[in-house]
């Protein structure tokens, strides 16, 4: 009984909010001092120019939106926000999908492969982001992990004004990707810089040698590279076990870039470390 009492709330508040932002539209519509013929012919044009019905907005159609709560279509909604000069990602907002929660759902599921991520921050406002580092804390010194590593959140734009972000790409390491562990443990997220050319010497340390993000036919590696003779062999760090692989340069594989940044979650690393010993 309870379940279905929650079921019919829940259901109840979804009607509210279609109904909220449809009469949104129609205020908006009504602003613009436009009938619901204009709007139909406006759309219509729309359509033409895409080759596409889809893009059309019926009478009828855009009558049960205003009044009736109905959730337009993908294509609907892009001609209502082009006719009535909206922007897509607010009007969205008006029907309880907040794009800027994307990268925080996204967090919620874990892929065991590792691969590049596609978000793309707004112009102003906030973006859903893994936060490694509290930008408070001394780097210098000493910290509190709990304070130090943090899991998605939101970061004000302006405090990006000094990052790169847009010539930066970002993978993320999958839940069963060990192969540059410790140093990358699974689940890490990895900045990336446009970076291809692959460095065969030059550094003293495991730490000062590059990290590559790569793309081969069967998906994407995170490793150091050795480049002799158009083979490329992906180097796995020595303590996680993996072989490494050799593929044809660069007919079999992609250099993505060289990974620069690593915001790490010890959560993967100490569950699999468990499930070993």
């Amino acid at each position: 009984m309870a379940f279905a009492t929650s079921s019919r709330s829940s259901a109840a508040t979804r009607t509210s909010i279609m109904e909220e932002a449809g009469q949104k539209l129609k205020k908006v519509r009504e602003r613009l001092g436009l009938k619901y013929r204009d709007v139909e012919e406006a759309s219509a044009k729309i359509a033409a120019a895409h080759e596409n019905d889809e893009y059309t907005v019926a009478l009828s159609r855009l009558a049960d939106i205003e009044n009736k709560g109905t959730m337009p279509s993908t294509y609907r909604l892009y001609s209502l926000c082009a006719i009535y000069r909206l922007d897509l990602n607010e009007v969205l907002s008006w029907y309880g999908i907040a794009l800027g929660e994307l990268a925080a759902d996204a967090a919620l599921v874990h892929l065991a492969r590792t691969h590049p991520i596609g978000f793309q921050p707004k112009e102003e406002g906030e973006i859903q982001v893994p936060l490694a580092l509290d930008p408070g804390i001394d780097l210098g010194k000493t910290v509190f992990l709990s304070r130090m590593i943090q899991r998605w959140g939101k970061l004000p734009l302006m405090l990006l004004k000094h990052m790169d972000v847009r010539n930066r790409r970002y993978g993320l390491i999958g839940t069963d990707d060990w192969s540059m562990f410790p140093i990358i443990p699974p689940g890490s997220l990895v900045v990336i810089d446009d970076t291809r050319r692959i460095r065969s010497s030059g550094w003293r340390t495991e730490f000062e040698r590059p990290i590559y993000f790569l793309e081969h036919r069967d998906g994407y590696a995170c490793r150091w590279c050795t480049l002799r003779g158009g083979r490329l062999t992906l180097q796995p760090h020595p303590a996680s076990s993996c072989d490494p692989e050799t593929y044809e340069y660069p007919s079999e594989i992609e250099v993505i870039g060289q990974v620069t940044q690593v915001a790490m979650s010890l959560e993967h690393a100490l569950h699999g470390r468990h499930r070993t010993e």
